[in-house]
This record gives structure tokens, C-alpha cells and sequence, in this order.
């Protein structure tokens, strides 16, 4: 919902530290892998009750993969590194519901529903942008991406923030992971409605 509102404001900053990397020979690739690794830490760390970590290494990590975008197109973009960064970062969505499962045996429900919310958002999400793709449909609120990036009410924006939150105020995580999986769901509905549209077929 907040993604392409805040491209403009993000976008800048992130360009100017991508220069700087990419002249140094960082690669769009370490970058997605090395934000996949920390996200993973971040779960890590919350399954041991470390949140602090956690949430230190959630900043991290999606610091990472805001970066891998402005590196490769300053550098060269790829349809593998497209592939890449998707599966990166739903790493890092399953990691941190994941660690807060194993933290305390009371959360492995609502993290379960975060989870299912999470599956659903990117049924919707990747499966339109298969079938945009042999559409030739084209997006660009949200800046320059790989496929057609369909929004909604849960994306990067909400989500990054749902979980550094819970992570920085632990007793909040039931609330927001069952909240949370509502707005996913409501999204799922919205992204059907918008193919109904986009992709009906003439007649």
C-alpha cells in the first residue's frame, strides 16, 4: 500500500550507497543473498528470545535488499537475479515468523496464520506476474522491476515494518501476526479483483 509513496523519499539515499558499492565490485546477487542470510539470523536469534538481535538484523537485512535493486541497475540487471531476490526474500518472511514460533510455544499459532497470510499474499502476487508477463503488462509505481509487481494492502512496506515491530515489542506478536494475516487475505481478494480486470478475457 506505502511502497510506491515511498519510493521517492527511499529511492536517493539508496542510489547514492549503491553507486559506492557497485564501484567497490558488490554485486546485486551478494546483496540479495547476503539480506537472505540476515533475515535468517534475525529468526535465529528471535527463536533463542534475542530480539534485540533480531530486530537489529531485520533492519539489516531488508537495508540489503533495498540495495540490490539500484546496484543492478547500475550495474546489470538479470532475469536470474530477479529470480534471486524473490526467493531471498520470502526467506526472509518464512525466518522471522518461524523464530517466533520456536520462542514461545504460544506463538507457533498466530505465527502458522502469519505464515498462511504470507502464502496466499504470494500465490496472488507471483502468479498474476506469471501471466502479466505473457501479457506484456508493464508496472511502474513502484520503480523499475523484474516482473509486473501487483500491489495491495500488505507489501514490502507493511510487512518490514509488522515484523521489525514485533520484534522490537515481543508481547505485540500474537496481535500483529493475526492481524496482519487479515490484511494479507484482504490483499489476496483485492489482487483477484484486479485480475478479473486485467486479465479477463475479451468477450
Amino acid at each position: 500500500m506505502f511502497d510506491a509513496r515511498i519510493r521517492p523519499l527511499i529511492d536517493p539515499p539508496l542510489n547514492r550507497i549503491a553507486a559506492r558499492l557497485a564501484k567497490m565490485g558488490a554485486t546485486a546477487n551478494a546483496l540479495s543473498i547476503i539480506g537472505a542470510l540476515a533475515g535468517v539470523a534475525a529468526g535465529v536469534a528471535i527463536a533463542f528470545g534475542q530480539f534485540a538481535v533480531g530486530f537489529g538484523l531485520i533492519l539489516f537485512s531488508r537495508l540489503s535488499d533495498g540495495l540490490d535493486g539500484p546496484v543492478a541497475r547500475q550495474t546489470r540487471s538479470t532475469a536470474l537475479g530477479g529470480y534471486l531476490d524473490v526467493i531471498c526474500d520470502y526467506a526472509f518472511y518464512t525466518a522471522i515468523p518461524i523464530g517466533f514460533a520456536f520462542a514461545r510455544p504460544e506463538w507457533a499459532l498466530p505465527a502458522a496464520c502469519l505464515l498462511g497470510g504470507f502464502l496466499l499474499a504470494a500465490t496472488s502476487f507471483l502468479g498474476f506476474a506469471v501471466l502479466a508477463a505473457e501479457r506484456g503488462l508493464k508496472t511502474s509505481a513502484q520503480g523499475k522491476k523484474s516482473f509486473f509487481y501487483l500491489g495491495g494492502l500488505a507489501e514490502g512496506t507493511e510487512t518490514i515494518v509488522v515484523l521489525a515491530l514485533a520484534a522490537l515489542v515481543p508481547a505485540w506478536f500474537p496481535l500483529l501476526a493475526y492481524g496482519y494475516a487479515v490484511i494479507c487475505t484482504l490483499t489476496v481478494f483485492g489482487r483477484i479483483a484486479a485480475a478479473i480486470s486485467l486479465l479477463q478475457e475479451p468477450g
